[in-house]
């Protein structure tokens, strides 16, 4: 018997490979296949106001597409000096097709003179699942840090070079896959899925 199949809306190789992770750690023996495997299927606009609607967009429309249920997510970085921005827009934060090199450079360049006792920040991500009958189901994880200015390690993706959890000495981008997935925002999210996930099963 072949394991049950969530197509997850996401070309983003680091992504799949942290969801991927965090479900195979829940033992709910499901595969999780990539949007690659669905030629012909775009990403829509991901034009909500918030982090619920755009996951809700993406999962909506692949699982439509390929008639399988979906999961999406999306996520930010939330930085209390900017008033709360990138947030939803943090991967266009330096423009629509801006790589992450370039959304870094430009956060680091407006904390750069912020006092470092004031780069509070925190990573939010909304997941979110939808199965082709419609159903629906959605769950939250925040992981609250500190932001440095010098880049640090060579893992995770995104703002992960900068952001140093609470619970932590190091970067998100200097803690092994494990160690992230533990107490990151996504794996809190995704974790917040598996009760609806199960349920498939």
């Amino acid at each position: 018997m072949s394991e049950p199949l969530l197509a997850l809306a996401s070309r983003n190789a680091g992504k799949l490979r942290e969801i991927r992770t965090i479900l195979a750690a829940a033992e709910l023996g499901v595969q999780v296949s990539s949007a690659d495997e669905y030629p012909g299927w775009e990403s829509p606009p991901e034009d909500a106001p918030d982090y619920a609607g755009n996951a809700l967009i993406k999962a909506r429309s692949l699982a439509s597409f390929a008639d399988v249920p979906a999961i999406a997510d999306d996520s930010g970085i939330e930085v209390d000096a900017l008033g709360g921005e990138p947030g939803p827009r943090s991967a266009r934060f330096a423009g629509e097709n801006a790589t992450d090199e370039e959304n870094l450079a430009k956060l680091i360049s407006l904390i750069h003179d912020v006092e470092p006792e004031a780069r509070t920040a925190r990573y939010r991500c909304v997941a979110a699942l939808v199965l082709p009958g419609g159903a629906e189901e959605i769950a939250e994880g925040t992981v609250e840090g500190i932001l440095h200015t010098v880049p640090r390690g060579t893992g995770g993706f995104g703002y992960d070079p900068i952001f140093v959890p609470l619970s932590s000495a190091h970067t998100m981008a200097e803690l092994s896959p494990e160690e992230k997935d533990a107490i990151s925002h996504r794996g809190k999210a995704f974790r917040g899925l598996v009760p609806a996930i199960a349920k498939l099963l």
